[in-house]
């Protein structure tokens, strides 16, 4: 669980600095140049990442239960996830799916969160998803209260509504039917109960 938690607290620690050290963010951006604190921020991230994928990794291993989802819960789940990755692909570009979501990657990542607390009991589940909705709910908050940035002057081209709903739609099957399994294991959508 050691590995698990440094890790989300390197990971969601280094998404976390505009939220409560905006100032010390600047200054590091102004000392290290916007290429090299980009740099510094996704090393930083990527060993957060890491380190939090491992540690749920070896949690799984041995799980402490908390709660025994009802099986109906996967298939919520299920429901609940069509949206994340069409929002995920909304945040790359200019879309009118973005711009009505306003923060379309934290959207994604509350929903993805929630979805998977529905259908996962365990001790790690629920610190790993837990952490992710409240640091997103929290970043969500604070976007409100920080000082406007400069925004894409772009307007949401023809299609990119389209290939952000076809393309999350076509990423959402891949993960379902293959890859979320390969990577984690679990099959997502599994029929009976």
């Amino acid at each position: 669980m050691f590995y698990l938690i440094l890790g989300l607290v390197i990971f969601l620690g280094t998404h976390s600095v505009s939220i409560f050290a905006r100032e010390w963010r600047d200054s590091m951006v102004q000392k290290l140049g916007p290429r090299g604190w980009k740099v510094l921020y996704s090393v930083i991230s990527l060993a957060g990442f890491i380190l939090l994928v491992h540690g749920y990794g070896i949690a799984r291993q041995d799980p402490t239960v908390l709660y025994n989802p009802p099986f109906w819960t996967r298939h919520v789940t299920a429901l609940l996830m069509l949206p994340v990755f069409p929002l995920l692909l909304a945040s790359q570009f200019p879309t009118r799916i973005g711009i009505a979501a306003k923060h379309p990657m934290l959207a994604a990542t509350k929903i993805w969160a929630f979805a998977h607390l529905l259908s996962n009991g365990t001790l790690a589940d629920v610190i790993l998803f837990g952490a992710f909705l409240a640091w997103a709910v929290i970043d969500r908050i604070s976007t409100g209260k920080r000082p406007a940035t400069r925004t894409s002057a772009k307007q949401p081209g023809k299609f990119n509504d389209l290939i952000a709903i076809v393309g999350g739609l076509l990423l959402y099957v891949v993960f379902a039917g293959w890859a979320h399994l390969k990577l984690f294991g679990v099959m997502p959508i599994v029929h009976g109960g």
